[in-house]
């Protein structure tokens, strides 16, 4: 029998120690220190037929590498393509992760269903027995008769399956559940998760299989297992939406083919996920009668503006400590709004309960919500209602100056696309050629916003 090697490792961070520690020394979080036991490796995985061949790799010079771009495929929708910066590559693995009932399973059957009718595709569950996934392809009223299933949870008996179906497409469902016959810990551990995601990533990449893994989430929404996980993979794409909402959104935190941050927009029916062709359009449903606290700002999310409804109130408070709650938004950037409004623009708000929320579930976290944020909060504060044809953004500094934002002229098309009339916006941010229907408003200064307004 192998030896076993213990090692300590972070689940948060992926940092090893040789014993156990209460806290991270990296990372600083406590009680995410967990034993590695890793057990020496056994002949049949330096033998395993799948990775022959690995000994016969060449050095090259990186002027002699051949740089073809790499062939992509398409997914079958068009939000899945752009948070993958343009569709599956080859040879690339990509870790879905999401709340249970979010629609992983859902959105990768479809996907699996539609290239299956192209190209050789195979769909291992571990979760779930057969007979539940075909009835969930019955229900969905998805086409079944070209999709390879198996059931099977061994990720040795998974690679020498793939190695001899040959499929150009593979989804692993889910990564928690697989385990590597060497390691001694239970599926779903540290050591597990870290191996196996290991092993099938080299597997994908040495025989130019597209790999797709579901991942669970913690409490907190994050990918539950080690940070090593996400580091190994080549995109990381989270599906986040309330089980109250139909809506849900597609985002790229990793990306090494596209854009991170990239954003895709789906509604869950009867009939599985839909893609949305036009979000902002979701995102701005506001009620015909006009009221204070609500403003319009563009957000660029990945590569393309969005509009969303920014709202804020502003009430008087009997606590002694008011209370400063920020939903999609950053909250201690809404504190430090708050002193630059006080600062600069000469309104306090010390003894007011002030609430700020971002409609749609949508989480801003570029600063060009600055702007949006403090003509909001003073629209309730005043009890001034803003124009329902007024978009705004723009970045705020401490000084109360309004600086410039990324990509400005795109946000005022968009604007003006869905028939907005009038937008203020930085000064660096003013188009240089006029815009039809559409007045821009330059400002350098908050005094000058709130002239404006």
């Amino acid at each position: 029998m192998s030896k076993t090697k213990s090692t300590f490792v972070c689940t948060d961070c992926g940092s090893e120690y040789s014993r156990w520690m209460g806290q991270c020394n990296d990372c600083k979080a406590w009680n995410t220190i967990t034993e590695f036991k890793q057990a020496k490796p056994s002949a049949r995985s330096n033998n395993f037929s799948g990775f022959a061949g690995v000994n016969d790799n060449k050095i090259q010079t990186l002027d002699s590498i051949d740089l073809t771009e790499l062939p992509r495929f398409s997914s079958g929708f068009a939000e899945f393509d752009r948070v993958l910066g343009g569709g599956i590559v080859p040879g690339s693995a990509t870790l879905i992760g999401g709340e249970p009932g979010a629609g992983k399973s859902t959105l990768l059957l479809q996907t699996m269903c539609f290239l299956a009718e192209q190209m050789n595709a195979l769909y291992i569950t571990g979760e779930e027995s057969l007979q539940q996934v075909a009835m969930r392809a019955k229900r969905l009223g998805l086409p079944t008769n070209k999709l390879k299933m198996l059931s099977e949870t061994s990720v040795e008996n998974i690679c020498h399956i793939a190695e001899r179906e040959k499929p150009k497409l593979l989804v692993v469902d889910s990564i928690q559940v697989m385990h590597v016959a060497d390691i001694q810990s239970a599926p779903g551990s540290v050591s597990q998760v870290r191996e196996a995601a290991a092993y099938l990533t080299r597997f994908a990449k040495q025989h130019h299989v597209a790999m797709l893994l579901v991942g669970h989430v913690t409490k907190d929404g994050s990918l539950a297992g080690p940070k090593v996980l996400e580091h190994c993979i080549d995109c990381s794409i989270m599906l986040e939406g309330s089980t109250d909402s139909k809506y849900r959104t597609l985002r790229g935190h990793k990306n090494r083919f596209g854009a991170v941050n990239e954003l895709g927009v789906f509604a869950m029916t009867g009939t599985g996920l839909k893609e949305v062709k036009n979000p902002s359009a979701i995102f701005l449903s506001r009620e015909d009668q006009e009221t204070s606290g609500s403003v319009v700002m563009v957000l660029w999310e990945g590569t393309r503006p969005l509009l969303v409804e920014i709202q804020a109130l502003v009430d008087h408070s009997a606590l002694g400590n008011p209370r400063r709650v920020a939903v999609g938004a950053d909250q201690n950037r809404l504190s430090m709004l708050l002193a630059i409004l006080h600062r600069h623009g000469g309104l306090q708000m010390n003894d007011q309960d002030v609430f700020v929320n971002v409609v749609g579930g949508v989480k801003v976290t570029e600063t060009s919500i600055d702007l949006a944020l403090l003509l909001a909060m003073v629209s309730s504060f005043r009890d001034n209602v803003l124009p329902q044809d007024l978009v705004v953004f723009g970045e705020v500094g401490l000084s109360g100056e309004i600086r410039p934002v990324t990509s400005g002229q795109e946000r005022i098309n968009e604007a003006a696309k869905h028939g907005f009339k009038k937008a203020i916006v930085p000064y660096g941010n003013l188009p240089k050629t006029k815009i039809a229907g559409m007045e821009v408003i330059g400002v350098k200064k908050l005094s000058e916003a709130l002239e404006a307004i």
